[in-house]
């Protein structure tokens, strides 16, 4: 038995796929599953049912596989023990990003990481909220860049910036000629906002008072930021834009962007770890290019911002 057969064991498990689980892995399907197999030999038992379409644990492979995410858990606290003794930056690091900040804040500062620290292995996965907070529970991933909202009590954050949320208007729009605009001009707006799971999304109904986007919703299932922008820029109501989307945009683009009224609606993005983090050196330096990568002016809360959570 083998650290590497537990771990093929818990990718098939997460993903009920082999194939996927052989990618993940980032070796071949004979190989994860001849090795799966000679330790299902080893302990004289099926760990999964094949016949199963998504595949699906056996009952006694389910204990194999709760006792299986023990062993790797402490094999790999013992080797980030070891590493941070040593104060290394050395070893494969996963970052989750939220899809409404990995846009504009990754360019910024991954490539010049990259540079910096070739020794670094920083791997970033796009994931929403929820999501991001089961990954780290389970130890998918090392650290998580996210909106602070409620329920986060159980984890570590670290500030890294203050963003404000803009407003992107059509020409054309009867918002359009305002210079700032207040929670109550959205009344009767044809708004285009994420699907509910987002925070952005619920970050925004809830400082707006807004109960739906109900029209945009039937015309535009999930979207994205960008993809918004885009109808907004054709001619086609509001949406809204995270502060960093805008060093990104053209004259053109930039003549679309309105302000909110006072006091204007801010997310506190943080660097998010689960209790008992040890890799505290790798996690310093990713966490200072980060905050050198956005405007000195977004490191503390300006006046007159008023924080979503």
């Amino acid at each position: 038995m083998t650290l590497q057969q537990l771990e093929y064991v818990l990718a098939v498990y997460r993903f009920k796929h082999f194939a996927k689980a052989a990618d993940h892995c980032d070796v071949t399907q004979p190989t994860l599953s001849s090795m799966i197999q000679k330790l299902e030999d080893e302990l004289g038992m099926k760990i999964f049912d094949r016949r199963r379409q998504p595949i699906q644990p056996t009952k006694a492979g389910m204990a194999v596989i709760e006792q299986a995410w023990k062993v790797l858990q402490r094999a790999r606290r013992l080797r980030e023990t070891v590493e941070e003794e040593k104060q290394s930056l050395t070893g494969t690091f996963n970052v989750g990003v939220l899809p409404t900040i990995a846009p504009y804040l990754v360019p910024r500062f991954f490539p010049q990481l990259m540079n910096a620290h070739p020794e670094m292995d920083v791997r970033i996965i796009e994931m929403k909220t929820e999501e991001m907070k089961r990954a780290l529970a389970r130890g998918d991933i090392d650290a998580g860049i996210l909106a602070r909202v409620e329920g986060l009590e159980g984890m570590d954050g670290r500030t890294l910036f203050y963003e404000q949320f803009y407003a992107y208007v059509a020409e054309g729009d009867p918002l359009f000629d305002r210079q700032a605009i207040k929670p109550a001009d959205l009344t009767g707006e044809f708004l285009w906002l994420l699907d509910e799971g987002h925070c952005f999304r619920d970050q925004l109904v809830k400082f707006c008072q807004l109960k739906a986007a109900i029209r945009s919703k039937k015309s535009y299932s999930l979207g994205s930021i960008e993809t918004f922008m885009r109808i907004v820029e054709n001619g086609k109501g509001l949406t809204f834009i995270p502060e960093l989307a805008i060093p990104q945009l053209s004259d053109d683009q930039r003549r679309l962007v309105r302000s909110f009224a006072l006091p204007v609606p801010t997310r506190e993005i943080v660097m998010l770890t689960a209790p008992g983090f040890i890799r505290a050196t790798l996690l310093d330096m990713l966490v200072e290019h980060i905050r050198k990568s956005v405007p000195a002016a977004m490191l503390k809360p300006r006046q007159l911002q008023q924080a979503v959570i």
